[in-house]
């Protein structure tokens, strides 16, 4: 795998399980992520979804909330949220873990309708979800291909990558939101947890701490991504 310094552009060759380690040049010393491509964009949009279950193919997601990251800030004035009604009614046990129930969802808009809604908001910028490559990105893609939406690929960070990074990958170390709630110490007091409006909130101020703690440059170059699914825009 090969990897270039951002500081003096010397090519670097190493293994692909050095993908999101720091390292010093030998050339400047310049310290730096071992990424093998550098990114350019400042703008991002951490979101979090609920959902009727587990599986992408047979459930639907029943809220959605994001805000956006740009420029190494987090932006509270920038958000997105919206219920979105599925096809088949809300479990009482999705209820009891969510906070969010059938009359909640009853005059939303459909979960495809909702998703067009945040690709126009969201744009180009870069996708940050938790356990986003397993889950999040998953739910957008199948979303899409159920209802025949035309697609669009976009950049896609899961902020578990994140949390490797800065607290290791020793077995048993966790990287659940409320380990990292812990572990950053977040106050996490008067925000509904499961609810997407509350996770997002956190989950905004962990990437916001952990962006930092990791010294990352405004692009989150060295952090893994992956490609998510968004419909494309209607003009």
């Amino acid at each position: 795998m090969r990897a270039f310094c951002p500081e003096c552009k010397n090519s670097l060759t190493g293994p692909k399980s050095a993908m999101g380690t720091r390292v010093n040049c030998p050339e400047c010393r310049h310290s730096f992520f071992w990424t093998d491509r550098q990114h350019a964009g400042e703008t991002f949009v951490v979101y979090d979804l609920e959902t009727t279950g587990l599986d992408p193919e047979q459930d639907e997601f029943i809220q959605i909330a994001a805000m956006r990251f740009t420029a190494g800030s987090l932006c509270p004035e920038e958000t997105f949220a919206s219920f979105a009604k599925p096809r088949r009614a809300i479990s009482s046990f999705i209820e009891s873990y969510t906070g969010v129930g059938n009359r909640h969802v009853q005059h939303a808009n459909r979960p495809e309708e909702v998703l067009c809604e945040f690709a126009l908001w969201s744009g180009d910028s870069t996708l940050i979800a938790h356990n986003g490559l397993r889950f999040d990105s998953k739910f957008l893609a199948a979303t899409c291909r159920r209802h025949g939406l035309p697609m669009r690929e976009v950049h896609s960070i899961d902020s578990i990558h994140m949390s490797k990074m800065l607290f290791g990958k020793t077995r048993g170390t966790g990287h659940s939101l409320d380990h990292l709630i812990s572990r950053l110490r977040i106050d996490s007091q008067g925000v509904r947890r499961h609810d997407a409006r509350g996770d997002v909130e956190i989950l905004g101020r962990a990437v916001a701490g952990m962006w930092q703690r990791l010294g990352l440059d405004r692009s989150f170059n060295g952090v893994p991504r992956h490609g998510a699914f968004l419909p494309q825009e209607r003009r």
